[in-house]
């Protein structure tokens, strides 16, 4: 690995006037159609609490010989959004929770993959199983009704999984399968909107993100171009069955894991592009630190065998991004012109792909592996090491992707 050269922006923003132009545009038309990406949506935009972009990307090590571009993509269309992966306490798997509301597991060539649970009793094939379409807009809206599983964790004592699921938030099911069993569907009084991943502790309870309490998955958009802080950490206590705010006012709390002593957890704050620390034990107890900033949008983060700690992350950040992010009021005026999100991405320089990147529990960078012409994936959402391989799951595409590692 070796540091990225000084960055030269190529964005609109090196055009005063041409940036000038768009704006003006933009007050004048305000989108009376509801053509761009806000379609009348209200918009509430805040600042971003986010490390300066040259800061982190001029220290961010790169991987100059693309080593991800070298994955093998597996079960090609025949799942269908896998963002999380886990197997189990006998080795088998994987198990991936799925676009179309299914946990399925993979029982070998022979059999090949099985429905091994469903988060509702809603769930029908005629009206939840669109396969390949099931990561595309079709089924958004759908997703309330079937369910759309996220994290997944095995509790290894018990064999059973547990599940956060966008809609029905956390459930459990037993090791044979079926229909899963919700657990907490609010805390604090308030709904839990969007449960995103998990962790279970030594001591059984549960630790999960709620991304946020104004948006669900479907307007996970939203929560990202106003930098809303409105997500939280939670904890499940199975004993006495109640649900607990760990922390409050967070910015799309997103992939959660314990460390290997379980003295921490690390959590991703996707919004703010950063690693988190939330210490359980010691002299630090109840505090919170920065792990790593990071060069783009995190999602999951799982452990190793070694306790080190694998990041996925769309990347990247751009110049264009963050000025957006430090000025609200541009923001708003920004997303409001009738002009498709796509575009309006490419004009700020956005280019996303697949960085996924080792950490030790200090925060520091061990590996980092890239995909920058999206061979594997454009969207990555997790990396589990197992097997002498990585599996690289996403919520985007209807493959998984293994590396094999070390």
């Amino acid at each position: 690995m070796e540091k990225k050269n000084p960055l030269v922006d190529e964005t609109l923003l090196q055009h005063p006037f041409l940036f000038v132009l768009a704006l003006v545009l933009g007050f004048l038309i305000m989108d009376p159609l509801q053509m761009g990406p806000l379609g009348g949506h209200e918009f509430r935009p805040v600042k971003h609490d986010i490390a300066p972009y040259r800061q982190v990307m001029q220290s961010w090590p790169r991987d100059n010989l693309s080593r991800l571009v070298t994955g093998k993509l597996e079960f090609v269309d025949e799942v269908f959004g896998p963002e999380s992966l886990e197997f189990d306490g006998l080795g088998r798997g994987p198990y991936a929770g799925l676009a179309d509301g299914r946990i399925v597991r993979w029982m070998g060539e022979n059999v090949g993959w099985e429905t091994f649970a469903i988060v509702t009793s809603n769930w029908s094939e005629k009206l939840c199983a669109r396969g390949v379409d099931s990561t595309t807009a079709k089924q958004w809206k759908h997703e309330k009704w079937c369910g759309r599983p996220l994290g997944l964790r095995f509790n290894k004592v018990t064999g059973d999984l547990y599940i956060a699921d966008a809609y029905y938030g956390l459930l459990v099911v037993g090791s044979k399968g079926g229909l899963a069993t919700p657990l907490a569907t609010q805390a604090g009084g308030k709904p839990i909107l969007f449960a995103n991943d998990l962790d279970v502790h030594k001591n059984g309870s549960i630790f999960f993100t709620d991304t946020s309490k104004r948006y669900n998955r479907v307007d996970h958009f939203f929560i990202l171009l106003e930098g809303e802080s409105t997500g939280r950490l939670l904890r499940y206590d199975p004993p006495t069955k109640t649900t607990h705010i760990v922390l409050d006012g967070l910015a799309f709390p997103n992939g959660v894991q314990l460390s290997k002593d379980q003295s921490f957890l690390l959590f991703t704050e996707t919004t703010n592009c950063r690693l988190m620390k939330y210490w359980l034990e010691g002299p630090k107890t109840g505090t919170v630190e920065l792990a790593a900033n990071l060069p783009g949008f995190p999602d999951n983060v799982r452990i190793n065998e070694r306790g080190q700690f694998w990041v996925a992350i769309d990347c990247c950040r751009t110049a264009a991004q963050e000025v957006l992010s430090h000025n609200p009021w541009i923001r708003s005026i920004y997303f409001r012109l009738p002009i498709r999100m796509s575009f309006l991405a490419r004009v700020m320089g956005m280019k996303m792909y697949t960085v996924i990147s080792l950490f030790n529990e200090n925060g520091e960078i061990l590996e980092v592996l890239e995909d920058p012409r999206g061979v594997v994936m454009k969207l990555v959402s997790e990396v589990k090491e197992a097997q002498g391989k990585l599996w690289i799951g996403t919520v985007a595409h209807n493959h998984i992707a293994t590396l094999p590692y070390p």
